[in-house]
């Protein structure tokens, strides 16, 4: 699979299975709201779902068809899929799995809402910078002397475009990296502990993985699926290396006889309020039900955490501002005063 082989996105797949979900529930046959949901479509959805339609016109079961597109389709997807047509309950596992893309989408544009202005910030005061170099250089080009205050050598157009391509590539560097790292699971594993450590984006990651899961063991778990393959199809549901790393320990250790509680708990990567949870409802015998109500109010840690992020970076914007303007006021001023005093023993010379 190629770094950017086309996936299915999260709006493709909400409407996908709100789509198919609908169609099955009212009596539809697979084919025929598959074909449906093929003509609504467009790009690659289009034509993968023409192709899963022609591998079960030739015999093939939904989930086979699915699994053959693994490059596209995500894993939870195909999970829900295979659990939905083994239980029978195709068309409520869909339009489960619709709502949880809907909610991602929601979650996702609250990020953006929330981090737009303090990466507008950013962006201001790079290019604000760049205009100061240029500007440098037309005052030193005017005068005849190198007026670089700055004393980064960056001075005239060739300097405000060397300091626009440095963020650029820097910026585009850093999303390379990441994407390389990602695509292993052991990359994955260290990019997103070493996230999870960091203050308010930690908190943020680990409530995001938390309500995923929880969201994912309560819909597995009703649909009747093992504990071992519902505890891998839930903790790969995060999308989060550090979770989806420990998914061995923790089915191991509950084949072994641990309890959730203490499987969870060992594996160092849920929040105390989440194994208090599954503590109580485990001697009950509901911990599905229990996640499912600890689901949401995870979610809303999270959009909390992201205000506080968001927050975070905005304040992180200004203070860089007012330290390089800082930093610009008394560069000329040293550069000023030692102007002052060259001519002072210029004077004194004479």
């Amino acid at each position: 699979m190629s770094l950017f082989s086309p996936q299915a996105s999260q709006k493709e797949l909400a409407h996908l299975c709100r789509s198919l979900g609908t169609s099955l529930h009212a009596g539809i046959d697979l084919i025929r709201a598959l074909e449906m949901a093929a003509k609504r479509s467009s790009g690659n959805l289009k034509s993968v779902l023409n192709d899963v339609v022609d591998q079960i016109k030739s015999g093939t079961d939904l989930t086979s068809a699915v699994e053959s597109h693994s490059a596209f389709f995500p894993d939870l997807f195909s999970d829900i899929v295979q659990i939905g047509e083994h239980a029978g309950a195709l068309p409520e596992s869909l339009k489960a799995l619709s709502a949880h893309y809907e909610n991602n989408i929601r979650l996702r544009r609250d990020f953006i809402a929330q981090i737009t202005v303090p990466v507008v910030q950013l962006s201001v005061a790079i290019v604000v910078i760049a205009g100061m170099i240029f500007l440098l250089g037309l005052i030193g080009d005017s005068t005849g002397e190198s007026f670089d205050v700055l004393g980064w050598g960056l001075l005239g157009a060739s300097g405000a475009m060397t300091w626009l391509s440095f963020w650029a590539m820097g910026i585009f560097t850093i999303f390379i990296l990441y994407k390389l790292a990602t695509r292993t699971m052991s990359g994955q594993k260290i990019i997103h502990r070493a996230l999870m450590s960091i203050p308010i984006v930690g908190r943020c990651f680990q409530d995001f993985a938390v309500a995923r899961f929880s969201w994912a063991f309560h819909l597995t778990q009703n649909a009747g699926m093992p504990i071992d393959d519902s505890l891998e199809a839930s903790l790969r549901a995060t999308s989060n290396g550090a979770y989806i790393s420990a998914t061995n320990g923790i089915i191991r250790d509950v084949t072994n006889g641990e309890t959730l509680t203490d499987a969870f708990n060992m594996s160092g990567l849920f929040p105390m309020e989440f194994i208090q949870t599954v503590d109580v409802a485990e001697t009950s015998g509901t911990v599905p039900e229990a996640l499912d109500r600890l689901s949401p109010q995870f979610e809303e840690n999270a959009r909390r955490s992201l205000k506080l992020l968001a927050s975070a970076a905005g304040w992180a914007c200004w203070l860089a501002v007012a330290g390089f303007i800082i930093y610009v006021v008394f560069t000329i001023i040293l550069w000023y005063v030692g102007m002052l005093n060259d001519a002072i023993d210029m004077a004194n010379g004479i």
